[in-house]
């Protein structure tokens, strides 16, 4: 049996709290094996943390706040086999990963400078086209900075995630207002030329027994004239009671058929992307299809929560592997890369 920590929350807001506990959630009910593992949950938030029992919100409240000093002394009395990382904010994907090295766990996933890197869509695109994969001309552009790149373009902030903060530029005048719509979130805004509109899909690479394994991809409904591109309100959106959830899953994708033409170089590419960026156990690839077919990397999203409704669990089921045994696999890899610290009796 393996004793395995899922790492939730943020130190950041109460958003990135709720996105990070809508996915560990149904991780925790989509992967329970009794036989298997013993879960333990350290949640994360801006005051400090706490160790509860589960993740209701009930759950939560209950549990002691601890100080981060706290807070390892509580992991290493949890005696924990591995980690499984469940935060999406810029700390919890490089500065708490960094933590569990520094305590000898080993996690699941990539490591925090392939996170950093990821998360930089400036960075990972120059990265993935050293790489040999196409991507769509562009620069980064700070305040007063005046783009060259000609429109149609598409003005996004260079590091946050779901497309918050992304404008579809129709002409030079729009600059203005969508750089100032970007900059709102970081001091540098990526400026991409718009690749026509074919299609808009995502492809996964997990390791599987030593093989990079592209997954069935999932494709986005587009329109060229109502929905040329993708914003935040197509991926997540509050209910009526506050709590966040999944736009993207009301109908709007489905996974492509594996005879599809574009499958075969989109999967290639996701695969050199993968490579390029250094990634280990999974990443997750979005791509502009023009045309003529030919795929266009726009950005990679290097993690998976193993809840059901992830894009990377969707993908492996329709290759027929389950959540439980893809799950079972990145948890029994990344425990191997568990090693005692310098000065401790584990």
């Amino acid at each position: 049996m393996l004793r395995v920590l899922h790492l939730v929350g943020s130190g950041v807001d109460e958003f990135f709290c709720d996105l990070s506990r809508l996915y560990a959630a149904d991780c925790l009910a989509a992967t329970a094996d009794p036989a298997r593992y013993e879960f333990v949950v350290a949640y994360v938030t801006p005051q400090g943390w706490r160790f509860p029992a589960g993740l209701d919100t009930e759950q939560i409240a209950a549990a002691p706040l601890r100080t981060l000093p706290e807070a390892v002394s509580e992991i290493a009395r949890a005696d924990v086999d591995v980690m499984v990382p469940q935060m999406f904010c810029r700390p919890g994907m490089t500065h708490h990963r960094a933590l569990f090295e520094l305590l000898g766990i080993g996690y699941v996933g990539n490591t925090p400078e392939v996170m950093a890197l990821g998360a930089d869509k400036a960075l990972a695109r120059a990265v993935v086209a050293e790489g040999g994969v196409a991507v769509p001309a562009g620069e980064t552009v700070r305040a007063g900075q005046v783009p060259t790149v000609r429109p149609p373009a598409v003005v996004k902030p260079v590091d946050t995630d779901n497309s918050v903060g992304v404008t579809l530029v129709h002409d030079p005048d729009g600059f203005e207002v969508a750089l100032k719509a970007a900059l709102v979130h970081g001091d540098r805004a990526l400026v991409e030329e718009f690749v026509p509109l074919g299609r808009e899909v995502r492809c996964a690479v997990v390791e599987r027994d030593g093989h990079l394994v592209g997954l069935p991809l999932e494709e986005y409904r587009m329109d060229a004239v109502d929905k040329p591109v993708r914003l935040a309100d197509d991926k997540l959106a509050r209910t009526g009671d506050g709590d966040l959830r999944l736009v993207a899953k009301d109908a709007r994708s489905w996974i492509v058929d594996a005879g599809d033409p574009v499958t075969g170089p989109v999967q290639d590419a996701a695969r050199a992307a993968f490579r390029a960026l250094g990634c280990r156990d999974y990443g997750l690839f979005d791509f502009r299809i023009d045309p003529d077919g030919r795929p266009w990397f726009l950005e990679a999203g290097l993690y998976c929560s193993f809840a059901r409704t992830s894009v990377v669990v969707t993908m492996a089921e329709a290759a027929g592997i389950g959540v439980a045994d893809l799950f079972a696999d990145a948890v029994t890899r990344a425990a191997a890369r568990t090693t005692a610290p310098p000065g401790s009796d584990r």
